[in-house]
């Protein structure tokens, strides 16, 4: 039955950013089908921890803080050592700085590639190499960004972190898939999350955004879950190196 491929019993996922948003709602989606899963965030995640643990399934709360590559060995040795292996790895976690480009400083832009591009690779190599050890392949998910097509405005560190993340899927999944390994990102569309509550905030540029998004709203976790489930999942064995917008149509217009 097709719905079989994508079950996720017996499977574990790290869905990094797990505390809140989109990795919340991942953790959880991965969770109904049937994952145990390690949340990482530079913060507790207690509320993921219970509504993962209600659906019967283990969850391991890592705190780490992602701005170094420090922990990205640990996380993945953690993950094994107490939920027994690792199969998914969902690289959420990233911060978003709004400025002016010719008023751009230094540390802004090295505080998100740091988070967005530089841990994203390294945490993946380190997933890699548990699944290679391990002889079962594996996934990984990582979330792009409707700026990893587009160039956005006042956001030069993270247009450029997001246009990383789509390449660096890419020669993933052109060095990896002989391992069984599928490298697959998810670009999320304007969703209502932390990273766009200026935006929201901001009337006339919310009804910009709006206007031009032809599902007329905006996201919610809620909608990337099935994306993330797929990829996740073997009903997308032979997907790799692709970037899925789930965007309401934005990348359309």
């Amino acid at each position: 039955m097709i719905l079989d491929a994508f079950k996720l019993d017996g499977k574990v996922a790290v869905v990094t950013g797990s505390s809140t948003g989109l990795g919340q709602g991942i953790a959880v989606a991965l969770a109904e089908a049937g994952a145990d899963v390690a949340g990482v965030d530079y913060v507790a995640s207690p509320e993921t921890k219970r509504t993962v643990e209600a659906l019967g399934r283990r969850f391991l709360e890592i705190v780490a803080d992602l701005s170094s590559i420090a922990p990205a060995v640990g996380i993945v040795e953690d993950t094994v050592r107490t939920l027994g292996r690792l199969d998914i790895l969902v690289n959420n976690a990233g911060i978003i700085r709004r400025q002016d480009a010719v008023d751009f400083t230094e540390k802004d832009w090295d505080d998100v590639m740091n988070i967005n591009a530089k841990t994203v690779f390294f945490l993946s190599q380190a997933a890699a190499r548990r699944y290679i050890a391990q002889g079962s392949g594996g996934k990984i998910v990582n979330i792009a960004s409707m700026l990893s097509f587009q160039g956005g405005i006042r956001v030069p560190s993270y247009t450029a972190s997001k246009s990383a993340v789509m390449g660096v899927t890419r020669l993933m999944a052109n060095e990896w898939a002989k391992h069984g390994i599928n490298a697959n990102a998810i670009a999320p569309g304007y969703m209502a999350t932390n990273n766009t509550a200026a935006l929201r905030a901001d009337e006339e540029r919310s009804k910009a955004i709006l206007d031009r998004i032809p599902a007329g709203r905006w996201g919610t976790p809620a909608d990337v879950q099935g994306a993330a489930v797929f990829l996740a999942s073997r009903a997308s064995d032979y997907v790799n190196g692709y970037t899925l917008a789930v965007d309401g149509g934005w990348l359309a217009r």
